[in-house]
């Protein structure tokens, strides 16, 4: 599936500026957004996924427009089809891991029933292992645990993409490895095109099929794909 970035934000804060000028296209399954941090990559991340605007460009995936705003196309997130994974997870802390999993699949729920019964809920707790903690809230799990909860609840819509935000970061560093691969066995099994964005080398060296370097809200380096 293709991607095809182009677009332009101004962010200011007093007296600072920050401008983001991300182009690029990629027909890669695995594409890494590489850089420090406050290069910019969670702010692109966030446009490819309607959650921030940009003041002007277009965004495409699979030859369908996300955004343009030469012809005020700008679709909301939940149109996009687009699976974004949080840093920290951003499960709902009131919910157990089965309920946290059908807010997913039925997002018209504000509060699913703990015992909801739906096969594609029930699918994911398997391929992801959950079925022990299904009860459980994410306060009771490990930082593996809360990672597979949150992807398996991105994952259950069927979306057209997925997108990683510094997915990682906030787990110890053996938990990394293992963790890692995982997301690995994972994404060739579904074939979901990937987006990830990180600041760990070893997290390029996993999963870097097409790495774009970004510096200061710019690309740096572009391995064409």
């Amino acid at each position: 599936m293709q991607f095809n970035v182009d677009i332009q934000k101004t962010l200011r804060a007093g007296h600072r500026t920050f401008d983001l000028r991300v182009r690029f296209q990629s027909t890669c399954q695995r594409l890494v957004i590489y850089g420090p941090s406050g290069a910019g990559k969670s702010l692109t991340l966030r446009a490819m996924a309607g959650l921030l605007t940009p003041d002007a460009g277009c965004i495409q995936l699979g030859g369908h427009t996300l955004l343009n705003s030469a012809t005020g196309t700008n679709l909301p997130a939940q149109q996009r089809q687009m699976a974004y994974l949080f840093q920290d997870y951003a499960l709902f802390p009131h919910l157990t891991v089965r309920q946290n999993v059908a807010f997913g699949a039925r997002r018209g729920w504000l509060n699913p029933r703990t015992r909801v019964a739906d096969p594609a809920v029930d699918y994911w707790l398997q391929a992801f292992e959950l079925q022990a903690v299904a009860h459980q809230y994410p306060a009771q799990l490990s930082g593996g645990q809360r990672q597979r909860t949150a992807l398996a609840r991105a994952l259950v819509p069927h979306p057209r993409a997925l997108l990683l935000d510094e997915p990682f970061a906030a787990l110890d560093p053996a938990l990394r490895g293992r963790m890692r691969s995982e997301l690995d066995r994972l994404q060739r099994q579904l074939n979901v095109p990937m987006v990830l964005i990180t600041h760990d080398p070893d997290d390029v060296a996993a999963f870097g099929e097409h790495v774009l370097t970004l510096c200061d809200g710019k690309i740096q380096e572009n391995e064409d794909a």
